[in-house]
């Protein structure tokens, strides 16, 4: 049951993603969207060594979300909308780390 309140996005956790509620659209998707924005305005004040940190740490729970047993039988839509919204957070951490 742990895993399941793993915050995997922000605030975001297991059981939000691969549950049936809340529902994808506008709940969920609404969410992601809230979670990006303020994931990103704290980019800013980050040193590189807790970038680094951050990418391995969101890397992780992409694994954990992609890779649930039964996964194919869960919440198709929603998984999608996190890898979308996980992918725009981690190409952030990368520029931030690059630049």
């Amino acid at each position: 049951m742990l895993e399941l309140d793993k915050k995997v996005f922000g605030n975001i956790t297991t059981k939000e993603i691969i549950g049936a509620d809340p529902p994808a659209i506008p709940e969920t998707r609404d969410n992601f969207e809230k979670e990006l924005s303020t994931l990103l305005l704290e980019l800013s004040s980050q040193p590189k060594i807790n970038l680094e940190k951050l990418l391995d740490k969101q890397k992780i729970a992409e694994t954990h979300i992609n890779s649930r047993p039964g996964a194919m039988a869960l919440a198709q839509n929603k998984i999608q909308m996190f890898n979308e919204y996980n992918q725009k957070y981690i190409q952030s951490i990368k520029e931030k780390l690059e630049s």
